[in-house]
């Protein structure tokens, strides 16, 4: 069994600097997880501690029955795959992949040559496994550190930002590789990345790590659509959430420069949550705003400042009394910079935020309870403060 259970684990270097902070997860087999934060989040501390590259300070690690706290790397059942690669500059690509294997295991020589070869297949590597990599493209020394970890055939894959010094139209390519091998062999995969596209397109399940804590678990469609807090709404999305300063004036909230009145059904889901008067922010993507052809209720003036072109969008680059708004419309729409134009939020996609706390107080809440019990409970995905 391949999941991994993992149980208020933390990590402290020096005495006093804390990089993982009681960290609690559940990964089922077969599942591919990826752990997603900006530099200095902890997520590539959490991979190694799986991997018994970091001692635990404290917690508890299990590879399905097994405590592996105290076992060595190499008997934990996991392989693993660096951003650099670390490949052996002096070993053929073959030699490469089956040198992990011959250290660790009893198999005769012929079964581990065949595992290579098999393994190269799969990457699509065959024709360069007596190639050093020094002869070999970034991308086949990508596929040859993946390989390597393949032919183990571990209980657990983890990758430590393995796309991250490839061209982009080659990342784009592997990404979808790694997904198809993953599927094919159905081995669990603890995946680490900065990059919150590679998150969201290739994971089961993403866990979003600010400060060495859990902000918020679950799927792709969960984290963007139902962020559990500030932090989240921010870090996941391109461009990212609006977030406007508004307070609850009755049915409405009131910001610099525009107001908005709430349905009825927004009222009745953040009653118990919010006092008339307290601060909020406003949350709102920029594909949920749309520009409106004559003036209605929940219309805001806007002054546009720029428009981007990007391709079969454009950005929109707006303020509202002295707020910026990012508006991302279909290629066709052009208004003219310069000009004051209408802008309407799509209802069924706001969210509003605890300006004291960072939480998201409306929106798809019971999303938010699941994320927190799909990470084991007490963490900060749950809507409740």
């Amino acid at each position: 069994m391949g999941s991994v259970s993992i149980t208020d684990v933390s990590k402290v270097y020096d005495g006093d600097i804390l990089a993982v902070d009681e960290v609690s997860l559940e990964i089922e087999d077969g599942e591919f997880l990826t752990i997603v934060g900006p530099s200095g989040s902890g997520k590539s501390t959490l991979l190694r501690m799986i991997a018994g590259l970091e001692d635990i300070s404290s917690g508890t690690m299990k590879i399905g029955d097994h405590v592996i706290n105290d076992v060595q790397p190499q008997d934990r059942g996991v392989a693993m795959v660096f951003q650099n690669y670390a490949l052996y500059p002096h070993m053929t690509a073959r030699k490469n992949m089956s040198y992990g294997l011959k250290l660790t295991s009893d198999l005769a020589d012929d079964e581990i040559s065949e595992r290579v070869v098999e393994a190269a297949e799969m990457m699509g590597i065959e024709e360069q496994l007596d190639k050093k990599p020094g002869n070999l493209s970034g991308g086949q020394q990508q596929r040859v550190a993946t390989g390597r970890a393949i032919v183990r055939d571990p209980e657990v894959f983890l990758m430590d930002e393995p796309l991250s010094n490839l061209d982009a139209k080659l990342r784009l390519h592997m990404r979808t590789e790694l997904q198809r091998i993953q599927e094919d062999l159905g081995t669990t995969t603890i995946y680490v990345t900065h990059d919150q596209e590679e998150a969201m397109t290739m994971s089961d399940r993403i866990v979003v790590l600010d400060q060495g804590e859990i902000q918020q678990v679950g799927t792709p469609d969960q984290i963007y659509n139902s962020p559990a807090n500030l932090f989240v709404a921010n870090f996941i999305g391109s461009p990212s959430m609006n977030q406007l300063p508004v307070r609850l004036d009755g049915d409405r909230v009131v910001g610099e420069g525009f107001e908005y009145h709430l349905s009825d059904e927004h009222l009745e889901q953040i009653d118990e949550y919010v006092t008339d008067g307290e601060q909020l922010v406003l949350g709102v993507r920029p594909e949920n705003i749309t520009l409106a052809d004559s003036p209605g209720e929940n219309t805001i003036e806007a002054h546009l400042d720029v428009r981007e072109p990007v391709g079969s969008d454009n950005y929109l680059y707006l303020t509202m009394g002295e707020e910026e708004c990012r508006v991302r419309v279909p290629g066709d729409v052009r208004p003219e910079e310069g000009t004051n134009v209408l802008i309407e939020f799509d209802d069924s996609n706001l969210h509003l935020f605890r300006e004291e706390t960072g939480r998201n107080i409306l929106g798809s809440i019971d999303q938010h309870v699941q994320a927190a019990a799909a990470s084991g409970g007490d963490s900060m995905a749950t809507a409740e403060d």
